[in-house]
């Protein structure tokens, strides 16, 4: 079954305020629930996720849904990084490229521990930036905190909605 913003606005209440999702007094699937229950379960991912209907839905999409009376065709930013806040204030509908300019810290796989610097050669360290879908080579330099300085520097320029 294909989820509409009218079935889940059956199922489902939504607080803007709270960014929870309560029950309605709706049977699923012979299940009845009391209305007023809290829906949605934690993952080990930390975000909100639903099941509807033999669906799995993360919460953050199920509010643009249910906000806007439709799915969103890019990705939802939680704007403060929490992902299990769902408050209507701290959602927005970026791009990919959008969405990775909020990264705060380097990636798990990332050897140097910074975000924006990557290993040049055995002693030196290259910043890097992408910039409209292009990565830019910001300079080499000899410890990576001088790097990443210069990338935080770059992110500030060149993406400045962003914070960091």
């Amino acid at each position: 079954m294909n989820l509409t913003a009218e079935r889940l606005r059956e199922i489902l209440d939504y607080d803007p305020e709270t960014g929870l999702f309560t029950r309605t007094d709706a049977v699923i699937k012979g299940h009845s629930y009391k209305k007023g229950d809290k829906a949605g379960y934690l993952c080990t991912t930390g975000y909100i996720k639903h099941s509807i209907h033999g669906g799995y839905y993360m919460a953050h999409r199920l509010v643009w849904l249910h906000v806007y009376g439709k799915w969103p065709t890019n990705i939802i930013d939680h704007i403060n990084g929490n992902p299990s806040d769902n408050r209507l204030c701290n959602l927005r509908e970026v791009t990919v490229s959008q969405n990775a300019q909020n990264q705060k810290k380097a990636q798990i796989d990332n050897t140097t521990g910074f975000l924006g610097v990557i290993k040049s050669g055995k002693h030196r360290y290259k910043a890097v930036i992408n910039i409209n879908g292009k990565y830019c080579h910001l300079g080499t330099f000899d410890t990576p905190e001088i790097a990443h300085n210069e990338y935080i520097h770059a992110k500030r320029k060149y993406h400045s909605a962003c914070t960091i």
